[in-house]
C-alpha cells in the first residue's frame, strides 16, 4: 500500500492550476448514459474516484475515446442491457448511485449494489428512493437496490426531505427524460449541482431555477450530444489557500473560479488568512499571514460550521480544522452533516494540536501549536488531505498511509506540491 513520506517546515513557492470539480464530473459522466449521442467532458481530474466512474461505464460496453489527458469523449451507443453492476467498483465510490436515474431511463430497471465512499457516517440513500418512487418507480433496497419502472417516469411536484446534492441530481437525471414537469423543491444547489444542469441544458434538456433550492423541470424526449467544460474544484481551491498560508508560502491559484469562493474566504478570513484576486479568475495566498482567529462581537469564542450552498462546504471542515492549529485563538469547528468526519483530530493531537472534541460533530482548537511530524494514516479524502496539510506545516518527518484515499479527490497532489518546493515523497511497498 502506497504512502507519503513528508518533511514539513518548508514554504511553497510558485503557481499552481485549480483541478477541475471532482463532485460536478460524477454526475456528468452518469448522465452520459441519458440521450443519444457521445458526450465530451473537458477539464476531467484525473482521480481515483472518476477512474471508478468511467470503469463502471466501460464495464457496461460504453467506449471511452482519450482527446487529451484532461478531456474524454464518451460513446454509450453500444450498451444494450445490463442485469447487475460490479461490487468492486460501486463499493470504491459513492457516486456509483448516481447511475441509477440514467439507467432506469435507458432499461427501465437498474439493480445497483450499494454504494461505497467515504466512511465518515451513516449517508442515507432514502431521499434518492423516495423522489424516484414518487416519480412512479417500485424501489426494493435489503440486499441490494432494485428499482424498475416499466413505463416513463412521471413528473411530478416533489420536496426532498433534505438538501442531499446527490439525491438532487439523480432526480434531475430522472426528470429530465420523464413525462411532463418535475418541480423539485428543497434542491440542493452547489455548484457541482449548477453544473450538472448546465450540460444537461446543453444537450436539449429544459431546467428552470438552476442556482436555487427550486428547480422545474420540463421533460424532453431525447438528448443529444455535447462538449463541456468543468469548473473549478473549489474544495481543493481552499484547501491549497490553506496550505500556502499555515507554510508560509507565495503561492498563485490559477482557473480558481473566485465567484464560487466567497463563504469560503468569509470563513478562512476569521483565522487571518487572505488572498489577493490576480486578473479574473486566478488568486494569490502572499506571504507574511497574520494568523488569528477574529473573534465574535464582545470577544465571544467564534464557530466556524458547514450549511448547504451558499453557505461554508462540509467537505472543507477538515483542512480548515489544521488551519485553525495554527492560529492564535480559540475557535469551535461544527461538522454537522457526518457523525465520524471529526474522529480524524486524534492523530492532530499526537502531533501536538490542542483540540478538545466535544462530541461527533464540534471540535474546539485553541491555537496556535507547534504540529510535530509523525505516522498517521489517511480515513478519508479530506482528513487525508487535512493530515498533509498538517505534515508540511509540522516541524520534521511524517508518513501518510492509505493515500489511495487522498489520490481519490486531488489530483497528482504530491506531484504538484513537489513543484512548489514541498518535500514529499510517494511510496510504495
Amino acid at each position: 500500500m502506497s504512502r507519503f513520506r513528508i518533511e514539513g517546515g518548508h514554504p511553497l513557492k510558485g503557481t499552481i492550476r485549480a483541478s477541475g470539480n471532482k463532485n460536478a464530473a460524477l454526475p456528468i459522466i452518469a448522465s452520459s448514459l441519458l440521450g443519444d449521442g457521445p458526450l465530451t467532458i473537458r477539464n476531467l481530474p484525473q482521480i481515483g474516484d472518476v477512474k471508478t466512474m468511467l470503469s463502471l461505464i466501460e464495464n457496461m460496453g460504453g467506449k471511452l475515446t482519450w482527446l487529451d489527458e484532461h478531456a474524454v469523449t464518451i460513446d454509450n451507443s453500444n450498451i444494450k442491457s445490463i442485469s447487475s453492476l460490479p461490487l468492486e467498483l460501486c463499493r470504491k465510490v459513492r457516486g456509483s448511485i448516481l447511475l441509477a436515474g440514467p439507467l432506469l431511463h435507458r432499461f427501465g430497471e437498474v439493480r445497483l449494489p450499494f454504494p461505497g465512499g467515504d466512511r465518515i457516517g451513516r449517508r442515507r440513500l432514502d431521499t434518492h428512493l423516495i423522489a424516484m418512487q414518487q416519480m412512479g418507480a417500485q424501489v426494493e433496497a435489503v440486499d441490494d437496490i432494485h428499482i424498475t419502472a416499466p413505463k416513463r417516469l412521471m413528473g411530478v411536484d416533489l420536496l426532498l426531505d433534505e438538501a442531499s446534492v446527490t439525491a438532487t441530481e439523480n432526480t434531475i437525471m430522472a426528470a429530465a427524460l420523464a413525462k411532463g414537469t418535475t418541480i423539485i423543491g428543497n434542491a440542493a444547489c452547489e455548484p457541482h449541482v449548477q453544473e450538472l444542469c448546465r450540460s444537461l441544458i446543453a444537450r436539449g434538456a429544459r431546467i428552470d431555477g438552476v442556482g436555487s433550492n427550486e428547480l422545474k423541470i420540463h421533460g424532453v424526449d431525447n438528448l443529444g450530444p455535447a462538449e463541456i467544460t468543468l469548473g473549478a474544484d473549489y474544495i481543493e481551491v481552499g484547501s491549497l489557500i490553506i496550505l500556502a498560508a499555515v507554510t508560509g508560502g507565495d503561492v498563485i491559484i490559477e482557473d480558481a473560479s473566485p465567484d464560487n469562493l466567497r463563504m469560503i474566504l468569509f470563513n478562512l478570513a476569521r483565522l487571518g488568512i487572505e488572498v489577493e484576486f490576480v486578473g479574473a479568475n486566478s488568486l494569490r495566498v502572499a506571504p507574511g499571514q497574520k494568523l488569528e482567529v477574529r473573534p465574535d462581537y464582545r470577544g465571544a469564542i467564534p464557530k466556524i460550521d458547514d450549511s448547504p450552498w451558499p453557505g461554508f462546504p462540509a467537505d472543507l471542515t477538515s483542512v480548515t480544522t489544521v488551519a485553525a492549529t495554527q492560529a492564535k485563538g480559540s475557535v469551535i469547528i461544527f461538522e454537522k452533516m457526518f457523525e465520524s468526519r471529526m474522529f480524524f483530530v486524534d492523530q492532530l493531537i499526537e502531533m501536538g494540536a490542542q483540540i478538545v472534541l466535544c462530541d461527533p460533530h464540534r471540535a474546539v482548537v485553541v491555537g496556535p501549536n507547534k504540529l510535530l511530524g509523525s505516522k498517521m494514516n489517511s480515513p478519508d479524502i479530506r482528513a487525508g488531505m487535512a493530515l498533509l496539510i498538517a505534515s508540511l506545516c509540522a516541524e520534521g518527518e511524517s508518513t501518510i498511509d492509505n493515500i489511495v484515499q487522498i489520490d481519490r479527490g486531488y489530483e497528482r497532489i504530491d506531484e504538484r506540491l513537489r513543484a512548489l518546493g514541498a518535500r514529499i515523497e510517494r511510496q510504495d511497498g
